[in-house]
C-alpha cells in the first residue's frame, strides 16, 4: 500500500469535507438508535423488514457495541420505574450534572444488573448472529470501523472520525436525552414524570428531543404532535414504509369531537376520553388557569392574604399530586382552602384521573360515573369547570 494512501486515505478530503462526514455517520448512528432500539425493539411502536432490522444491529455493533437487549432493558425499566430512585438514570433523583456528564456510566452499571436484563430484556434479537458475535465481540466491531475510518481517510483522519462516533451517542443519548429530557423545556403533556421537549425540532438527536411526548405516548412511532414540531425519525420510518421496509403499528392518537355535546355519556364516550387523556387532561389544566385566573383577581379584592398563598402554588395545580413531596402538597392544600372554586376543580381532577388509572369498572360502571362526574361539574357554577365538562361530552 503506497505511503500516501496510508496518511491521507482513499479520499483526501478537506477539513470540512471530513467534518461532514463524521456528522453523517453520527447520524446514520442516531437513526439506527432512534428507529431501531428504540421505538422498533423498546416499544415495539413498528415492525422492520429483516433487511433494515440487520442493517441496524450491524451498523450499531460497528458504531458502539450496544448490545440490543441491554438497552431496551435499560429503557424500558427507565419507563417504568421513571424518576423514581429506582430509575436507572433520573436527574431529578441523581443530579442533572450526573446525568448529564456521566449518564454512560450510569447506562452500563444498570446494564450489568441481570434482574434487569431478565426482567425487561425479552422479546430481542437471540438468533446465532447475535449470540455469538454481537453479544460477544462488542469491542470487534468498533475496531473494524476503526480501521475502515483510517484507511477511508487517513490515520489521523480517520482516527478523530472514529473519536467522534464513539462518543456521540453517550453524549447525546445517555447524557442530553436522558438528562435534560428530564430536566429543563416545555411539556405539551402533564405525564406524571418530568419529561420534556428540549426542542421542537427533533433533528440532531434524530427526534428524541421530544421526550415528554414519547412519555406521554411511549408506543407511538412518530414522536412530534404538534403542527410547529418535526422528527426526523419519523420521516426516515416513512421512507421505510414507503419502501416496504417499515410497518407503523402505533401512532399518538389524535381527538376527535360531536358537533354537539352528548346528552347521556356512553362507554364510546368513555373509551374516547381514556384514549385521549392526555388530551382531555391538558384541556382540563387550561380550564383550570382560567378559574385560577378568575379566583387570582377576586380574592385580591376580598383577602390579599389568600391571594398571596395562591400565588406561591400556582405551578403546582396543574402537576399531578403524586409528583408533589409532602411539604408543597400541604402548602397547595391550605392555599386551596381559600378558593372554593379552586379546591372543587383540583379535586374532581383527581376524580376525573380515576377513570383511566387502572380502573377494574365495566364499561357502562364507567359512563356512569363519568356521567355523574359531568353532571357535578355543570351544577358547580365555575364556569369554566362547566364549559370544560360540556367538551368533554363531546369526545367521539
Amino acid at each position: 500500500m503506497p505511503s500516501s494512501l496510508f496518511f491521507s486515505g482513499v479520499f483526501d478530503l478537506p477539513w470540512w469535507g471530513l467534518v461532514l462526514v463524521a456528522l453523517a455517520l453520527t447520524h446514520v448512528t442516531i437513526a439506527s438508535v432512534t428507529i431501531f432500539l428504540h421505538r422498533h425493539q423498546a416499544h415495539r411502536a413498528l415492525d422492520l423488514h429483516p433487511l433494515a432490522s440487520h442493517f441496524f444491529r450491524f451498523w450499531l455493533w460497528l458504531t458502539t457495541g450496544m448490545v440490543t437487549k441491554e438497552w431496551a432493558a435499560v429503557h424500558r425499566k427507565h419507563h417504568a420505574k421513571c424518576d423514581t430512585p429506582e430509575d436507572p438514570h433520573s436527574p431529578q433523583v441523581l443530579g442533572i450534572q450526573r446525568v448529564l456528564w456521566r449518564g454512560v456510566f450510569l447506562y452500563v452499571r444498570e446494564a450489568r444488573k441481570p434482574e434487569t436484563i431478565v426482567r425487561y430484556g425479552h422479546g430481542t434479537p437471540d438468533d446465532w448472529i447475535e449470540r455469538h458475535v454481537y453479544s460477544r465481540h462488542k469491542i470487534l466491531g468498533i475496531v473494524a470501523m476503526g480501521v475502515l475510518d483510517m484507511l477511508l481517510f487517513g490515520v489521523l483522519p480517520g482516527a478523530l472520525i472514529l473519536l467522534v462516533q464513539i462518543v456521540w451517542i453517550p453524549f447525546w443519548a445517555a447524557g442530553v436525552v436522558n438528562g435534560i429530557g428530564h430536566y429543563w423545556g416545555y411539556r405539551n403533556w402533564p405525564a406524571p414524570d418530568a419529561s420534556t421537549n428540549i426542542s421542537p425540532i427533533g433533528i440532531l438527536i434524530g427526534g428524541e428531543e421530544l421526550h415528554n411526548n414519547h412519555h406521554a405516548f411511549p408506543s407511538s412511532a412518530r414522536l412530534s404532535y404538534k403542527w410547529y414540531e418535526f422528527d426526523v425519525g419519523w420521516l426516515y420510518i416513512r421512507v421505510l414504509q414507503a419502501l416496504g421496509l417499515a410497518t407503523v403499528k402505533h401512532v399518538a392518537p389524535t381527538p376527535r369531537f360531536t358537533a354537539a355535546p352528548r346528552p347521556v355519556v356512553d362507554p364510546d364516550t368513555v373509551q374516547a376520553v381514556i384514549r385521549c387523556h392526555y388530551d382531555v387532561l391538558t384541556r382540563y389544566g387550561r380550564s383550570l388557569k382560567q378559574a385560577y385566573a378568575e379566583e387570582l383577581g377576586r380574592l385580591r379584592r376580598v383577602a390579599p392574604e389568600d391571594a398571596r398563598a395562591l400565588r406561591g402554588v400556582r405551578r403546582w395545580l396543574v402537576r399531578d399530586e403524586r409528583a408533589l413531596d409532602a411539604s408543597r402538597r400541604e402548602r397547595l392544600a391550605r392555599a386551596l382552602r381559600g378558593s372554593k372554586a379552586l379546591d372543587t376543580m383540583y379535586a374532581m381532577r383527581g376524580e376525573l384521573t380515576a377513570l383511566w388509572s387502572r380502573s377494574s369498572a365495566t364499561g357502562e360502571q364507567l359512563a356512569r360515573q363519568l356521567q355523574d362526574w359531568c353532571q357535578r361539574a355543570e351544577a358547580s357554577g365555575i364556569a369554566p369547570l362547566a364549559a370544560f365538562s360540556r367538551r368533554l361530552r363531546c369526545y367521539a
